[in-house]
């Protein structure tokens, strides 16, 4: 077996299969980690998603903040930010069918050996891998759960951008919610910077990239995050691994071998 992890899909489908020809991927014989956002923006969010979902036995997937925002137009939970690359999935018969499937995928995942631990945002430098991976719990069980929409409902939103343990109802779910799936810069003290989307030269006074504020080598695992496209997958270490390198945006799409260390790229213009 061979495992692969692949960067934000965004609803382009061609380039993926384009990955995956390149590197021989098998369904019935691999391993693909999807680091989040599947759609939306891009031309296919349907297919991507039927097409991931034949192969669903073969994925390790954690969710992105536009697959949680696809979740939650789906389930009638917000009607704001529909855009109109999620039409002819939100519309879909089997609609509902991939919405379920997709509502039982985690937030952070950990491979069998303990060499990868995978989020689409990252991973706060105060949490530990086990905390990371608790954290991700909480939310998968709400997810599965009778209060799925009502978290669907109040998971907009930025505050509070400061972690504390102490968090409860919510504002926790919201906050655990935001590192995991939409953090890109923070200040020394941990709080989170929203807004910010832009390159690594244009981080605000005071802020670094999250990642900044891990020491090297400090998990036992490599982490592998996508969300922030803007980065070009340049983190300036072996230990963190970007994967988000903008085919939405016209650029490329990558994906890692996870037992080589090799990256692939397939140009999304092609």
């Amino acid at each position: 077996m061979s495992r692969y992890a692949v960067g934000d899909l965004q609803g382009c489908l061609k380039p993926l299969q384009c990955l995956l020809n390149e590197v021989g991927f098998q369904a019935e014989r691999d391993q693909l980690w999807l680091v989040g956002d599947l759609v939306n923006r891009g031309p296919d969010s349907l297919e991507t998603l039927r097409y991931l979902y034949s192969i669903r036995n073969s994925l390790r997937i954690t969710l992105g903040n536009h697959d949680l925002h696809c979740l939650a137009l789906a389930r009638g939970a917000t009607d704001r930010g529909r855009h109109p690359s999620l039409e002819a999935l939100l519309n879909a018969p089997d609609c509902g069918q991939l919405m379920d499937w997709l509502q039982q995928q985690a937030l952070v995942l950990r491979s069998d050996d303990g060499r990868y631990l995978m989020s689409h945002a990252g991973i706060p430098a105060k949490w530990s891998s086990e905390q990371a991976l608790s954290l991700s719990n909480e939310i998968e069980t709400v997810l599965q759960g009778p209060e799925a929409n009502n978290f669907f409902t109040a998971m907009y939103g930025n505050d509070p951008l400061l972690w504390n343990n102490a968090l409860s109802g919510l504002p926790r779910l919201r906050a655990i919610t935001n590192h995991l799936t939409r953090m890109r810069i923070s200040n020394a003290q941990g709080e989170l910077e929203l807004q910010f989307k832009g390159a690594l030269a244009d981080i605000p006074e005071g802020y670094r990239p999250w990642f900044e504020w891990h020491k090297p080598n400090a998990r036992s695992e490599t982490l592998i995050f996508g969300h922030w496209a803007a980065l070009e997958c340049q983190t300036g270490r072996d230990d963190i691994i970007a994967l988000d390198s903008g085919c939405v945006w016209g650029r490329e799409m990558t994906i890692l071998d996870m037992d080589s260390g090799e990256l692939h790229r397939c140009d999304c213009n092609s």
